[in-house]
């Protein structure tokens, strides 16, 4: 699908990934670009690269508002569906994730619909797949999920397949892995593990790992999600689901000493007994997104962290200023 003059919804596209992904449909030419956030999670700010631009149309609504959601989707060519409730937010709001992740999709979906909507970008996740079986996980792996977010994201799947079937709704599905970069939140109550190892260096403490640190994941930079989001848009690809990383295995243990290095807080790790942990191994395949989306992650990791760290002092600095 072209994406030159067209119209576009991304919902959530004021947060973290849907930010970027608004970035580069407008360096794409889409006519215009409508976000659609609630900013429970987002905010202008992660927009401001590109706030002046005509194209970009920012309402504030919630998906949940099927008023609100319809009157946005009509007349959009496509639409990105970002906004979700994230894996700890289910673990303590469950009411809240089933409402947000399971019928905020398919309120999405129906009103694509409904409306015409030529194709539906749908942000999935690995937690789909739970501990790994094999790693790497190809498409075609088991869902081992045991989380309520996992839960929830294949409803989400499954609930856009049956819309497929029934009404030929054109869709794609993005399995993402440990997304990192600049916009990651690093102030809330749900960061990842990258943000709590940079908030211990930051005060000369050592970094904490729980367990050995022999867990590992694949970390993917944001700005390769985005492209793999835009991707997947322009491509001839349907009713299908992609891993969207980097096929790449990082161990905590590294990823706390490329940090540590990088920071040049030289201060040794601090291991502590396991606490919760939802996966212990999980790296995606890359090759059926290669061959359909033609995406293949272009950051490597060590440049990735340079970039999130250089982002996250300078909004540190914003921050002091505005106080």
């Amino acid at each position: 699908m072209d994406i030159v003059g067209e119209k576009i919804l991304v919902i959530g596209g004021a947060g973290f990934i849907g930010s970027h992904v608004v970035e580069l449909l407008l360096r794409e030419d889409a006519r215009e670009v409508v976000v659609l956030d609630n900013f429970y999670r987002g905010c202008r700010e992660n927009l401001k690269e590109v706030e002046n631009d005509k194209r970009l149309k920012l309402v504030q609504g919630d998906m949940l508002s099927e008023k609100n959601l319809y009157g946005h989707v009509e007349g959009c060519t496509a639409v990105f569906h970002l906004a979700a409730a994230w894996l700890l937010e289910c673990l303590e709001k469950p009411r809240y994730a089933v409402e947000n992740n399971i019928m905020g999709t398919f309120g999405v979906m129906d009103a694509c619909q409904k409306s015409g909507v030529k194709k539906l970008i749908f942000s999935s996740s690995a937690s789909v797949y739970g501990d790994a079986v094999e790693n790497p996980m190809d498409e075609d792996h088991p869902y081992n999920n045991r989380t309520l977010y996992g839960a929830t994201k294949i409803a989400g799947e499954h609930l856009l397949r049956a819309y497929n079937e029934m009404f030929g709704l054109d869709y794609v599905g993005l399995r993402y892995m440990n997304v990192y970069g600049p916009r990651q939140d690093y102030r809330g109550a749900y960061t990842s593990v990258i943000m709590k190892i940079l908030d211990r260096l930051d005060k000369k403490l050592p970094p904490i790992i729980y367990g050995d640190g022999s867990q590992s994941y694949d970390f993917v930079y944001v700005e390769d999600v985005a492209r793999a989001n835009v991707n997947a848009l322009k491509a001839d690809a349907t009713d299908t689901f992609f891993n969207v990383g980097t096929g790449q295995e990082t161990t905590l243990q590294d990823l706390a000493k490329v940090l540590i290095r990088l920071t040049g807080v030289d201060i040794p790790i601090q291991f502590e007994p396991s606490g919760q942990t939802f996966v212990t191994r999980r790296i995606g395949a890359t090759k059926l997104a290669e061959d359909q989306l033609r995406f293949r992650a272009q950051v490597n990791l060590e440049a990735g962290l340079k970039q999130l760290i250089k982002w996250r002092a300078s909004d540190k600095e914003k921050l002091v200023g505005v106080a």
